[in-house]
């Protein structure tokens, strides 16, 4: 019994001292023709700055610049592969356009990011994603590589077929975009008009109308025979109703 006793105790102290050791997510690389697809779902151009969470080695930021013309920044636990992706960048010539730190993802601030990339397990996931409703301004592309967000439907999903087998994935990828959305909930006035809006991440509901749709700050709708598109800014909606122009104020 003493000796049952003991083996409890010893399997007991090594459980406590593996949990207390830093555990680190594996690193599997994103296969080149999915790093591209990536970024030409988030639509980046020029005046982007596209920050990868969980970075690795450094390439959806130096493939960001280097043919789609955006600052980038990788945020990575790993030291060595910090290390490694700037001397990536600066082998690739474009060392004054990216940058690579060191640090944990849950915590770095990303807030000037006009697109996200990441391909990070379902548990950061989930931390990251009020993050990136409180953080991010609408328009924001955010776009993962395999894993989606509890609650938040991507605004398009689309599968890549890989040119052959790749270590961790198999012979395709999926990828999942969404578009960080205005917040529009609650009830909107202007020259008589009415709206109540309710609100799912970017899927709305207007009281009254037959249908209507939101795009980071684009919004449109229609209700009893008009037709409204515009956009929205804090809490004015500016924009046109039926050929005229007009704006909303949210009250």
């Amino acid at each position: 019994m003493r000796l049952i006793l003991a083996l409890i105790i010893g399997l007991g102290a090594w459980t406590a001292q593996a949990d207390e050791s830093e555990w680190r997510p594996p690193f599997i690389t994103t296969p080149p023709e999915v790093v591209e697809r990536m970024l030409q779902m988030a639509g980046t151009r020029p005046d982007d700055l596209v920050i990868d969470l969980g970075s690795g080695d450094g390439r959806i930021v130096i493939a960001a610049a280097r043919k789609f013309g955006a600052r980038g920044l990788g945020i990575e636990l790993d030291g060595t592969l910090v290390k490694k992706s700037r001397e990536s960048a600066a082998v690739a010539g474009i060392s004054e356009k990216v940058r690579f730190v060191q640090g944990d993802v849950l915590v770095a601030d990303i807030s000037k990011a006009t697109v996200v990339t990441a391909y990070l397990l379902p548990a950061l996931m989930v931390k990251l994603q009020s993050r990136f409703i409180d953080e991010l301004a609408p328009g924001t592309r955010i776009v993962s590589h395999a894993f989606t967000m509890a609650g938040w439907a991507p605004d398009r999903t689309e599968t890549v077929k890989l040119s052959g087998r790749h270590r961790g994935q198999g012979d395709e990828s999926r990828l999942h975009l969404w578009v960080v959305p205005a917040d529009v909930r609650g009830v909107w006035r202007a020259d008589g008009l009415q709206l109540r809006i309710e609100q799912n991440y970017q899927r709305i509901e207007i009281d009254g109308a037959s249908r209507a749709s939101l795009s980071g700050r684009d919004i449109a709708w229609h209700k009893d025979g008009l037709d409204f598109r515009g956009r929205v800014e804090g809490n004015r909606m500016v924009g046109e109703l039926s050929g005229r122009a007009i704006e909303l104020l949210r009250r």
